[in-house]
């Protein structure tokens, strides 16, 4: 074997032996990898992602979008203090409550009409001119029926209505020692919950099956209904759910730091400002479940409540919230979370008439 022909040999393998080596700094980077594990990850991506809204829903979302995105504004939740009231009484204002006629006859605001909750729609209707008071203030023995009451009608348009916060029981201790005071409790504070809990994979929205076709229509077919069917499905009370967690998709509706101070046995949180009207957050809601919401004093999860019983979901708010189960703790860490106990610094001392 000459010299010539091994230094052509060795000309002949260089080209080979360089492809070989780049091949192999290559492997060595992961450089070659990447496209398989872009593949992967889009392969393990759950079905129910893609999953679409049901075209009523798409409809009453967008109408809702459009015509002021209320759940997502400042003005969500619409509660008013008493005290606020009192200053307005005489102004250009109409108080409603929706207490049965004998709580009515008992005592209420002077200026006051009762109207039963069923017959809200007519009344907004044919017996007022809503938009030419400056606020219709909707009231309650507690505060949270006339925040579910405010939330449908906020949602239909009627910018100017708010809930009595604690209801009549704010009003003057006449009234609370008949509900806000006889219900504060903390019987369930052992058996709170500090695991954070998942949520449920994503799903349809309910369907409404209102057979209406623009947004504006299936909106008004859906707060008649709710109306005429009362409010008494659109509650729970904290026995029921801590008696039977599993039986419930509870949503704790409060912040991060309170849901981690300990909560209902497998609650999930939800944003207060990032749940409402948001479709990838909302798919995450079981159509198939009873749905308890719950929050610090039951008045922003009948706001809650409201919004998800128009679309269609078994929601009901957890009556008086935080305060009806863990109540001490509450005024133990009220600084530190920010808790709202009810107390007697709740309580005014406001006049009322009898009739």
């Amino acid at each position: 074997m000459t010299k010539s022909f091994i230094m052509n040999y060795l000309k002949t393998l260089k080209p080979i032996i360089t492809v070989v080596f780049i091949s192999f700094l290559i492997s060595c980077a992961g450089g070659g990898n990447k496209p398989k594990q872009a593949a992967s990850t889009t392969a393990a991506e759950p079905k129910s992602a893609t999953v679409e809204v049901n075209q009523e829903a798409q409809k009453l979302l967008k109408y809702l979008e459009t015509s002021g995105d209320y759940v997502n504004s400042r003005s969500f939740p619409s509660l008013i203090k008493a005290s606020a009231v009192l200053k307005e009484l005489d102004g250009k204002i109409k108080i409603i409550d929706l207490r049965s006629k004998e709580e009515y006859a008992k005592g209420h605001i002077k200026g006051a009409v009762n109207v039963e909750f069923e017959k809200i729609p007519d009344y907004f209707t044919n017996v007022i001119k809503p938009f030419e008071l400056d606020k219709i203030i909707m009231v309650c023995s507690s505060g949270q029926v006339s925040s579910y009451a405010t939330s449908l009608l906020r949602l239909m348009g009627y910018g100017n209505v708010y809930a009595l916060r604690w209801g009549m029981s704010g009003w003057n201790k006449d009234f609370a020692k008949e509900t806000w005071l006889k219900v504060v409790s903390d019987k369930y504070e052992g058996k709170l919950e500090l695991t954070e809990n998942g949520r449920a994979p994503s799903t349809d929205f309910p369907q409404m099956n209102s057979g209406k076709s623009t947004g504006e229509e299936i909106m008004a077919a859906r707060f008649n209904s709710l109306f005429a069917a009362g409010y008494a499905d659109a509650f729970i009370t904290a026995d029921k759910v801590f008696g039977q967690p599993q039986g419930y998709y509870t949503i704790n509706f409060e912040r991060k730091d309170k849901y981690d101070a300990g909560h209902i046995p497998g609650a999930i949180r939800y944003k207060t400002n990032g749940t409402l009207g948001i479709v990838s957050e909302m798919k995450s809601i079981p159509t198939n479940r009873d749905v308890a919401v719950y929050c610090g004093t039951g008045h922003n999860s009948a706001f809650v409540a409201a919004y998800l019983r128009l679309f269609g979901y078994n929601a009901k708010a957890v009556l008086y919230g935080n305060n009806a189960f863990m109540h001490s703790k509450m005024l133990q860490d009220k600084k530190l979370l920010s808790w709202l106990p009810f107390t007697d610094n709740e309580i005014e001392s406001f006049t009322y008439v009898k009739n």
